[in-house]
């Protein structure tokens, strides 16, 4: 292959890796988790079923019809929100549809170390959308570092249900993945990136700690 091929390859990579971990899916994978490795693996598959997709609704579909709408009005230059100037209202949007889905965990009477994590991922949002007024930071980056958090967390405070070892391997190894991938698209710098974790990891891990 020649030069021109092997670059075509790896930035088709990274940009499939960008978008199957995307900021907006990352509480639904974590809600993913929750049921599926921690103590509550063990509701009805209906009710787990019902959670994640009502949660998916709420914290993936409506931000992305969102930003289509702003897209519509040229209010964003794209649903990727590259833009450092962009990303306030739709940071803060996010931000709300989170708060909203940690309603619902806690009306659903869901444990409240379960509620802390989404309440954490909103908190994520707010401080990036902080720190974007100023410097761009890596949401990707913070979204994952979010789920390294919430995994973290279940195996500390003794909820899971099985060995989360290699799980948790795993998606240290995808943050790497996903990081080159941000670095590669020249979408961040390197300190970009390394803030996105520590934000997102700080934010989800010291929520579930102190308030879960």
């Amino acid at each position: 292959m020649n030069r021109y091929t092997v670059n075509k390859f790896i930035a088709g990579l990274a940009n499939f890796m960008s978008t199957a971990l995307s900021p907006l899916l990352m509480p639904t994978y974590g809600v993913f988790l929750v049921l599926s490795v921690s103590v509550l693996c063990v509701l009805p598959y209906g009710t787990r079923v019902a959670v994640l997709l009502v949660c998916m609704g709420i914290t993936c579909i409506v931000p992305l019809i969102f930003l289509s709408v702003l897209r519509h009005f040229k209010l964003v230059k794209s649903l990727h929100v590259d833009v450092r100037e962009q990303r306030l209202i739709p940071y803060l949007f996010t931000a709300l549809c989170y708060a909203v889905a940690a309603f619902y965990l806690y009306y659903c009477h869901s444990p409240q170390w379960f509620t802390m994590f989404m309440v954490g991922s909103a908190l994520t949002v707010v401080v990036m959308a902080l720190i974007n007024l100023k410097w761009k930071i890596s949401a990707h980056m913070a979204g994952i570092g979010g789920l390294i958090a919430l995994i973290f967390q279940i195996h500390v405070q003794d909820l899971s249900a099985f060995d989360l070892f290699w799980i948790m391997c795993l998606i240290i190894i995808l943050a790497g993945v996903l990081g080159s991938a941000r670095l590669a698209l020249r979408r961040h710098d390197m300190l970009q990136v390394l803030a996105g974790v520590v934000v997102g990891f700080l934010c989800v891990c010291l929520t579930m700690k102190y308030l879960g």
